[in-house]
């Protein structure tokens, strides 16, 4: 998987590309990581637009980057869901967990 991030006006954008599994995980933290640690950054955004495969280990990374991002004093919020991993997502109740959008 790759991600991309970009930080702008208090936001920061993870767009990930590809599988979002448990081989994924370093370079998820890393990339999540430079955003907790900017105080400029506000909220954090994960865009799933270009995923398109993601495991119960996906849902533990989002888990914990939420709580961190809770401790931190950060918004997390999920955009581009759709096909399986909307199904995915629904299923597991992350829309009462985390604000979703488009």
């Amino acid at each position: 998987m790759q991600i991309t991030l970009d930080v702008t006006a208090g936001k920061a954008v993870l767009s990930l590309d590809g599988r979002f599994d448990f081989h994924s995980h370093r370079d998820f933290r890393t990339a999540y990581e430079g955003a907790l640690a900017d105080p400029a950054v506000r909220e954090i955004v994960i865009n799933f637009q270009k995923v398109d495969y993601l495991d119960s280990s996906a849902l533990g990374m989002l888990l914990l980057l939420r709580e961190k991002s809770e401790s931190a004093g950060k918004a997390v919020s999920l955009s581009g869901l759709q096909g399986m991993v909307k199904q995915v997502l629904e299923i597991a109740n992350f829309g009462k967990l985390f604000a979703v959008h488009g």
